[in-house]
């Protein structure tokens, strides 16, 4: 069977056609290289493409290096298949005809439709396929191996980060329902929680202006009771400092057993520059301080139209909690504010989808002004934008919900209006935290469901159609042409162009998507505990979806290789930052946990009355209410009916305000300063926890320094002893 190392399929234009002409020039570019073409006629036009010998023989010389395993060598291959089609796709991709355009621009053109390697009948295939590819084999062991043998180490590597990056979520996922449990427990009989159930006759102020009932504390026992409110959820926060040092010994293990830990990027670019075109001269490195100034202001005009759609989720969920509140449905009255946080977190999920698209499109325009120096400068450069460009996308609104929702508007008698009409939407009666809680579980599990549905579902249904409408095609064509229908290399070309369609970024996508994910189970894991425990159960799906659309669904990856999973090291490194960060902020500002601890050893019965017998928590809820004058209401409130046999004349809200002025209590700069010092003791302390981590686990295993050494040796040894040879003879 002839083996070919990449197919270009073209449609059929006019003879003499500009398009046809153009086509020849590429093609009469190959032949002068050396190359063996192949043509097979269909529906399209089918070019075969074989590089020779000598350009193989080039790259291990100028290397001096190569493959020290031989990846499913045969005669037709005397270097790895995945090395063999990384050479070919660089010589296409650099060829330039006699009118100065390469392949890239040819397929712009539609001169050129596709170009991909094959996806070949051999063992390591059937093996991926049967042993990996299958949602059976969900709780197996990963052939890194094998599918370094067939996709390359990029992929190896991705592959080998997500398996690793799951294995540690089971972990996360294990302290995160612990933590859970234990909120459940303990705050089913806390103290707190008794006095929020008792609170019978404590009456709360309205939660909007028209129609919203006065409503008792005692109402919100249930989430008083949830286990989002646990203190033990700052445990979690140093996952990601911790995941980052054990993956760079897992790296630094796998590479050297492929021989690529030293191994140099630069140097094989060049090689290969070289063999295309041996007249060549280097790409210099290159800056203009004026580009980087007008793609910085254009990054930064971005980012502001990412937090302006973050404010109109924000206005959003304010008209609808007004509209809610005057419905007709009681139930959409009594959970007016529940509703307009769901709600607004399927919009939010609705944007995220959109904004993709458009970040993705912004991000590559943004790169062109850039002028990268190579694909992987490119890619790097495409990284960080993009990135940057999602997690605004993704956070703008949690992070308003964090750190912002019920601290800007206002109080009563006094509330922050927008338009000077609808005042700024409040808390959840049982506090911030549980905003956030609810908004991390929408975006999550929408997330994890449908857009891992519509990543199967739509290149399965669109291989499947494919197929069936080229089927009665086919097989009209080879009851016509008899000759055409023995050729071995048909049927195996049609089945490959009928698979969907691969790009430079298709391994981007499945990094991005995991590494948002990770920012989502680092990053606020205080407020959702069950964020690893979702993430790790997603993953056991991942990693066989993108198998069966690698093995199954798609042309086969332009294999890369790698010694490390690029920029996304530095990019996990800035969440694992920001995670530090934002769980300070969480447990300092979103919980009620630095107020509970003020008040224990400050304002409590234990404290004031040196009492022992009694729970230091006892009366913190009535505490952190202050007090409202129902008379001092603004205009725009209609003062709701009173309770059945109640005259009321006073509400709660909560805050610490004076009952006279309401003007900032002691209580509310004492907890202001606590919450400060507290953050600056919380990242103080996570910063030596991640040195103390990146010192007391090192970054690459002492057995692969001592292999290394051992190497160094015995070449050394060799290279004496054939010298002590070569002068006694």
């Amino acid at each position: 069977e002839e083996k070919w190392d990449f197919v270009l399929v073209s449609d059929i234009h006019e003879v003499g056609s500009e398009k046809e002409t153009k086509r020849k020039k590429f093609l009469d570019e190959l032949s002068k290289k050396g190359f063996t073409i192949k043509k097979i006629e269909d529906k399209k036009l089918f070019y075969g493409v074989r590089a020779p010998r000598q350009i193989f023989q080039k790259y291990q010389w100028l290397l001096r290096n190569p493959d020290s395993r031989l990846q499913n060598a045969s005669a037709h291959h005397d270097i790895p298949v995945t090395t063999r089609i990384r050479i070919v796709n660089f010589i296409l991709q650099n060829t330039i005809t006699s009118d100065l355009e390469r392949l890239c621009d040819l397929m712009k053109k539609r001169v050129f439709e596709a170009a991909f390697p094959l996806h070949e009948k051999e063992e390591v295939r059937e093996f991926l396929k049967e042993r990996w590819a299958r949602w059976r084999d969900i709780f197996s062991h990963q052939p890194i191996e094998k599918i370094r043998c067939y996709f390359g180490e990029k992929v190896a590597l991705y592959f080998t980060w997500l398996g690793w990056y799951t294995y540690l979520l089971g972990i996360a996922a294990a302290a995160g329902l612990v933590v859970f449990v234990a909120g459940i427990t303990v705050f089913n009989s806390s103290q707190v929680s008794k006095e929020i159930c008792e609170a019978t006759d404590t009456i709360m102020c309205p939660l909007c202006d028209q129609k919203c009932p006065f409503w008792l504390l005692s109402d919100t026992c249930t989430y008083a009771k949830s286990p989002h409110r646990v203190s033990l959820r700052p445990l979690l926060a140093p996952t990601a400092t911790v995941f980052l040092e054990l993956w760079k010994r897992q790296r630094a293990t796998v590479v050297t057993k492929w021989d690529l830990y030293r191994w140099d990027e630069e140097e094989e670019e060049l090689a290969m520059e070289l063999i295309n075109n041996l007249q060549h001269e280097p790409q210099k490195y290159q800056h203009s301080y004026f580009r980087s100034t007008i793609i910085l202001f254009l990054v930064l005009v971005m980012i502001a139209v990412l937090i302006g759609i973050a404010h109109g989720l924000v206005i959003y969920r304010v008209v609808a909690t007004a509209l809610f509140t005057q419905s007709d449905s009681e139930f959409l009255r009594e959970q007016a504010n529940t509703m307009a946080v769901m709600t607004g977190a399927v919009l939010h999920y609705i944007t995220i989808v959109i904004m993709t698209k458009v970040n993705r499109r912004v991000a590559l325009y943004l790169c062109e002004l850039e002028k990268p120096r190579t694909f992987s400068q490119h890619e790097n450069s495409f990284t960080v934008k993009i990135f940057t460009f999602q997690f605004f996308t993704n956070f703008s609104s949690l992070i308003y919900i964090a750190f912002f929702l019920g601290r800007i508007n206002g109080h009563p008698g006094n509330y922050v209006r927008i338009a000077g009409r609808w005042r700024l939407e409040e808390c959840h009666p049982s506090g911030c935290i549980t905003d956030l809680f609810i908004q991390m579980a929408i975006i999550m599990l929408l997330k994890q469901t449908i857009s891992n549905v519509m990543e199967y579902l739509i290149p399965w249904m669109s291989h499947k159609l494919h197929k069936k409408w080229q089927r009665p095609k086919k097989r009209r064509m080879m009851l016509g042409e008899e000759e055409e229908a023995e050729d071995p290399c048909k049927r195996q070309w049609l089945s490959n162009y009928q698979l969907s369609e691969v790009h430079a970024f298709s391994l981007f996508d499945e990094f991005l998507e995991m590494v948002i994910q990770y920012s989502f189970t680092t990053i606020f894991v205080a407020a959702f505990p069950l964020a690893p425990l979702l993430a790790f159960c997603n993953n056991l799906f991942e990693i066989r979806l993108d198998a069966i659309k690698m093995m199954r669904l798609r042309r086969r990856i332009v294999p890369r290789k790698a010694n490390d999973i690029g920029i996304w090291l530095q990019v996990l490194e800035a969440i694992g930052i920001l995670a530090v960060i934002g769980n300070g902020l969480v447990i300092a500002i979103t919980s009620d946990f630095i107020p509970m601890q003020v008040y224990k050893y400050t304002y409590s019965p234990c404290m004031t009355e040196n009492s022992t017998a009694v729970d230091c928590s006892t009366g913190y809820i009535n505490h952190s209410l202050s007090v409202f004058r129902i008379q001092d209401f603004e205009p725009h409130t209609k003062v709701p009916e009173m309770l059945p046999h109640l005259e009321i004349k006073e509400c709660r809200y909560r805050d610490y305000r004076n009952a006279d002025d309401y003007s900032y209590t002691v209580q509310f700069w004492h907890i202001f300063a606590s919450r400060l010092a507290f953050l600056i003791l919380f990242e103080h302390a996570a910063l030596c926890v991640k040195l103390i981590a990146a010192w007391y686990v090192p970054d690459v295993p002492k057995s692969v320094k001592n292999e290394f050494r051992v190497r160094k040796h015995n070449n050394l040894r060799k290279e004496l002893s054939t010298m002590e040879y070569s002068t006694e003879v």
